[in-house]
Formats: C-alpha cells, structure tokens, sequence
C-alpha cells in the first residue's frame, strides 16, 4: 500500500490555481478572438472585451496574490494580504470598463445594423468557452473561499460572469439562427453588459469595505457567540471586543475582566483559551489579541 501524498500548502494551491486562471484566459480570449474574427457578432465581441478586461485584471490579481504571501517585515508589520481589497477593486474597475464598451459596441450596431456570419462555428466555439468558464470559476470560487483568499474568490466571480456573457451569447446566435432576426445580438450584447457592471460594482463595494474595515455582520454575530460562551464558561466577562478582515484573516482584540483573586498564570491560561476558541471557529483564520484586567481596575481609575 503506497504512503498517501500530503495536501498541497494553502500557499502552493492558491498560487497553482492563479497560474490555471492565467493559462485559461490566454486560451479563452484566443478562442473568442476566432470566434468574432468569424462572426463579426456583437454579442461575441462583448464576451471577447471582457476577456481581455478579465485577462488585465488577472495580471494585477497575481501580483497582488505574491503580495499576499510575503511574510511581515519592517515596514509591514501585519503583513501585505490587504492588498487583496486593491486587487478586488482593480479587477471590478476591469469589469465595469468591459461593460461600458460592450454597451458602446452594441449601441453602434443597433445604429448601423448588425452583419452576421459563419454562426455554426460561433455557436461552437461559444460553447467551449462557456463550459471552460464555469468550471475555472467554480474552482477559483471553491478554492478561494476555502484558502481565504479575496483575490481568488473575486477572480472566481469574474470568470463565472464571463460564462454567463458566454451563455448570452449562445441564446443570441441560437434565436437569430433560429428567427433570422439579428438585433437579437446586440439586444443580448446589451443585456451581458448590464450583469457585468452590476458583478463589478460588487467587487468595488466589497473592496471599499475592506479597505475602510467594515464589519461583516455575520462574522460579528459568530466572534460574538464564541466570546460570551467562553467568557460564561469561566465565570469572567468582557468588553471593548473589535475585530476586522486583514485580507487573509480577522484580526480580533478584546478585554476579558477576572475577579481580583485570580492569579495572572491562570488567568493568563483562560485567555489563552478563548483566544484558541476563537482561533478554531473562525474561517479562514484570526489572530485574537486579549488584554486581561481585574473586575475593580476600571472604578479605580473612575473620577
């Protein structure tokens, strides 16, 4: 019986997933290159500038990811992984500049008339990519939300809106193969243009948030929950409990209040209990920093 293989570290599977998202858009943007280069579709074309916003943004999200990964230093101290909120934002701009010029592109054609040909091999080359994307997205959401990385769960969605654009595009050349009406390819190009800018306004309020450290509510509630049943556990109570996302992990600080005869070792082991309680249950990870005090410190110190 052969010895079993270790998991790859967070670090290799998250770098090996952003090195197959940039190998797969090369390939897709190629695919959907031919595919307008042979349709002159403007619904093909609206997929084909999101591609290559997407293939942009990809760029600076794998910068941003060997960023992430650099250990603190001097002038880091908690490190870079805030850089995944720049690559979020990045890559939503990304999306919504695709957005403006699909809308640009499909407005010219409604203008002069769409010119459709060779839709056969269209079809199918649309298809391709469309299955190639929603596996990549899959994955890359999968494994972002997993690992805990921002970076690969934005690219994630970006490439899953890419194949919903595809999926557009399949139903726009089906009905005009199908009604001989072209306008249903612009209108469709149209229609992929609004769910894009909606999917990049996202990535740009969600990057803004963790840029300015909003607290996510449902993280809030489980620290929250964890804290009191800890704290009631050992009979000590807490206040001044702050938290915020870091990029790969939640930065957690609290104060837990002892009674005054507890001595410092064993309340130094009751937090470090909470802080290991925290630690567990709190996805992707957390850093917990707890400051203890004595019940009368705060009335001692009052006026």
């Amino acid at each position: 019986m052969g010895e079993e293989l270790p998991a790859p570290s967070a670090a290799a599977e998250k770098k090996f997933a952003m090195a197959l998202s940039v190998a797969a858009g090369l390939v897709l943007l190629a695919l959907k290159a031919l595919a307008w280069a042979w349709t002159g579709s403007t619904a093909i074309l609206s997929d084909l500038g999101e591609s290559a916003a997407h293939l942009v943004a990809v760029g600076f999200a794998a910068y941003s990811l060997w960023l992430t990964l650099r250990p603190a230093d001097a002038n880091h101290l908690y490190g870079h992984a805030k850089a995944s909120f720049f690559s979020a934002g990045f890559e939503g701009a990304a999306i919504i500049a695709a957005a403006a010029y699909i809308l640009f592109e499909a407005t010219r054609a409604f203008i002069r008339g769409p010119e459709l040909s060779h839709l056969p091999v269209g079809l199918a080359l649309t298809a391709v990519t469309a299955v190639l994307n929603g596996a990549l997205g899959r994955h890359l959401v999968r494994t972002g939300r997993r690992r805990g990385s921002i970076i690969l769960e934005a690219n994630g969605h970006h490439v899953l809106t890419d194949c919903w654009t595809s999926l557009g595009v399949l139903a726009a050349l089906t009905l005009v193969a199908l009604t001989g009406w072209t306008y249903w390819d612009p209108l469709f190009a149209v229609a992929a243009a609004l769910n894009i800018l909606l999917s990049g306004l996202r990535l740009v309020r969600r990057s803004v948030s963790g840029l300015m450290d909003s607290a996510d509510p449902a993280v809030h509630r489980i620290i929250e929950e964890i804290v009191s049943t800890e704290t009631r556990r050992h009979g000590i109570s807490h206040h001044n409990l702050r938290h915020r996302n870091i990029g790969d992990a939640h930065l957690v600080e609290l104060h837990l209040t002892f009674p005054n005869a507890v001595l410092l070792r064993d309340a130094h082991r009751v937090a470090t209990e909470v802080e290991e309680a925290l630690e567990r249950n709190i996805h992707p990870a957390a850093h917990v920093i707890t400051h203890l005090e004595c019940d009368g410190d705060h009335a001692d110190r009052a006026p």
